[in-house]
């Protein structure tokens, strides 16, 4: 006597193309139509636009443990919080101010990096601190007043030397 196979019942789940195109379309119908109310209402919410976006590869790459889509996100997380800073306080700030806010507010994204980067695959990354801490510090100059604007002056100087330095210790470390 033969025996026949037991067959299970397949499911009817979309394959994974099907699903990233599905995504893919509500995202751009989303963004659409959030564009297009910002349009009609003469709302500024472009820095809405940025933190949709910096939502979307945030929740993407910590979904998948992907640390390269962390850094789109992070980026425009941080642009988002300097627009957003920006438009709520331009009259209240002088321009240069201004740009420090958003630089600080900018390095906060690449901070938002690192500590995020610990949910991913490849663990522990304190590399977004350096472009961070740059933009942080250039962003404390500019707020500082004219004290910061001398020491950026100054600055124009010492990052070439401090090049010069990190190589020197490099070709020393070898031998």
């Amino acid at each position: 006597m033969l025996t026949h196979p037991q067959v299970e019942p397949t499911s009817r789940a979309a394959a994974p193309g099907t699903r990233n195109r599905a995504v893919g379309g509500l995202i751009l119908i989303l963004l659409g139509v959030f564009l297009l109310a910002a349009q009609i209402t003469n709302w500024s919410m472009s820095w809405l636009v940025l933190a949709a976006l910096a939502a979307v590869f945030l929740v993407w790459g910590l979904a998948i443990r992907t640390f390269g889509l962390l850094i789109p996100g992070g980026i425009l997380a941080g642009l988002a919080l300097g627009v957003a800073l920006i438009e709520r306080s331009v009259p209240l700030l002088s321009e240069v101010n201004s740009a420090g806010v958003f630089l600080m507010a900018f390095s906060l994204g690449w901070g938002l990096l690192t500590l995020l980067s610990i949910f991913t695959d490849g663990g522990f990354r304190w590399w977004p601190l350096i472009p961070g801490g740059i933009l942080a510090a250039v962003g404390g100059a500019l707020m500082a007043g004219p004290q910061g604007l001398l020491l950026l002056s100054y600055m124009n100087y010492l990052w070439p030397l401090a090049l010069i330095a990190v190589g020197i210790f490099i070709l020393l470390r070898r031998r």
